[in-house]
Protein backbone atom coordinates (compact mmCIF):
# COMPACT_ATOMS: atom_id res chain seq x y z
CA UNK A 1 0.00 0.00 0.00
CA UNK A 2 1.22 3.52 -1.06
CA UNK A 3 0.93 6.69 0.62
CA UNK A 4 0.48 8.24 4.00
CA UNK A 5 0.02 5.63 7.08
CA UNK A 6 -0.97 8.76 9.08
CA UNK A 7 -3.62 9.26 6.76
CA UNK A 8 -7.31 8.69 8.01
CA UNK A 9 -7.82 6.62 4.36
CA UNK A 10 -4.64 4.31 4.98
CA UNK A 11 -6.81 1.94 6.96
CA UNK A 12 -9.86 1.94 4.31
CA UNK A 13 -7.48 1.89 1.60
CA UNK A 14 -5.44 -1.33 3.37
CA UNK A 15 -9.21 -2.99 3.39
CA UNK A 16 -10.27 -2.02 0.17
CA UNK A 17 -6.75 -3.40 -1.38
CA UNK A 18 -6.99 -6.29 1.03
CA UNK A 19 -10.27 -7.27 -0.16
CA UNK A 20 -10.00 -6.91 -3.93
CA UNK A 21 -6.60 -8.75 -3.91
CA UNK A 22 -7.92 -11.59 -1.54
CA UNK A 23 -11.34 -12.08 -4.28
CA UNK A 24 -8.62 -11.89 -7.28
CA UNK A 25 -6.46 -14.71 -5.27
CA UNK A 26 -9.40 -16.83 -4.80
CA UNK A 27 -10.76 -16.45 -7.97
CA UNK A 28 -7.49 -17.61 -9.43
CA UNK A 29 -6.54 -20.42 -6.86
CA UNK A 30 -10.68 -21.89 -7.69
CA UNK A 31 -10.14 -21.80 -11.04
CA UNK A 32 -6.78 -23.43 -11.10
CA UNK A 33 -8.88 -25.94 -8.68
CA UNK A 34 -11.41 -26.62 -10.99
CA UNK A 35 -8.98 -27.48 -13.86
CA UNK A 36 -6.67 -29.57 -12.62
CA UNK A 37 -3.98 -27.47 -12.09
CA UNK A 38 -3.50 -26.43 -9.09
CA UNK A 39 0.32 -27.84 -7.88
CA UNK A 40 0.75 -29.24 -4.40
CA UNK A 41 2.89 -26.21 -3.81
CA UNK A 42 0.42 -23.77 -4.30
CA UNK A 43 -1.91 -25.88 -1.78
CA UNK A 44 0.82 -25.91 0.93
CA UNK A 45 1.24 -22.15 0.48
CA UNK A 46 -2.15 -21.40 1.10
CA UNK A 47 -1.70 -22.83 4.33
CA UNK A 48 1.74 -21.33 5.26
CA UNK A 49 1.25 -17.80 4.20
CA UNK A 50 -2.02 -17.61 6.62
CA UNK A 51 0.22 -18.81 9.49
CA UNK A 52 2.92 -16.31 8.72
CA UNK A 53 0.15 -13.86 8.39
CA UNK A 54 -1.76 -14.59 11.57
CA UNK A 55 2.09 -14.82 13.64
CA UNK A 56 2.74 -11.47 12.34
CA UNK A 57 -0.73 -9.72 12.65
CA UNK A 58 -0.40 -11.43 16.60
CA UNK A 59 2.84 -10.16 17.02
CA UNK A 60 1.23 -6.76 16.15
CA UNK A 61 -1.13 -7.04 18.03
CA UNK A 62 0.46 -8.00 20.86
CA UNK A 63 2.93 -4.51 20.32
CA UNK A 64 -0.04 -2.49 20.43
CA UNK A 65 -0.40 -2.02 16.76
CA UNK A 66 -3.27 -0.42 15.15
CA UNK A 67 -5.65 -1.99 12.72
CA UNK A 68 -3.36 -0.67 10.01
CA UNK A 69 -0.03 -2.81 11.37
CA UNK A 70 -2.52 -5.75 12.18
CA UNK A 71 -3.73 -5.85 8.68
CA UNK A 72 -0.59 -5.48 6.86
CA UNK A 73 1.03 -9.19 6.45
CA UNK A 74 -2.23 -10.22 5.28
CA UNK A 75 -2.52 -7.44 2.89
CA UNK A 76 0.96 -7.87 2.25
CA UNK A 77 0.95 -11.67 0.99
CA UNK A 78 -2.71 -11.19 -1.06
CA UNK A 79 -1.74 -8.08 -3.09
CA UNK A 80 1.77 -10.30 -3.87
CA UNK A 81 -0.59 -13.65 -4.73
CA UNK A 82 -2.56 -11.70 -6.83
CA UNK A 83 0.29 -10.27 -8.96
CA UNK A 84 1.81 -13.52 -9.36
CA UNK A 85 -1.60 -15.35 -10.01
CA UNK A 86 -2.61 -12.68 -12.32
CA UNK A 87 0.38 -13.83 -15.06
Amino acid sequence: MSGNMFSPFALPMLMTELATASWETVWHRTALMMTGECTAAEYQRMVTEKMSAMHLASAAMIRGGDATEVLRPFHKRATANARRLRK
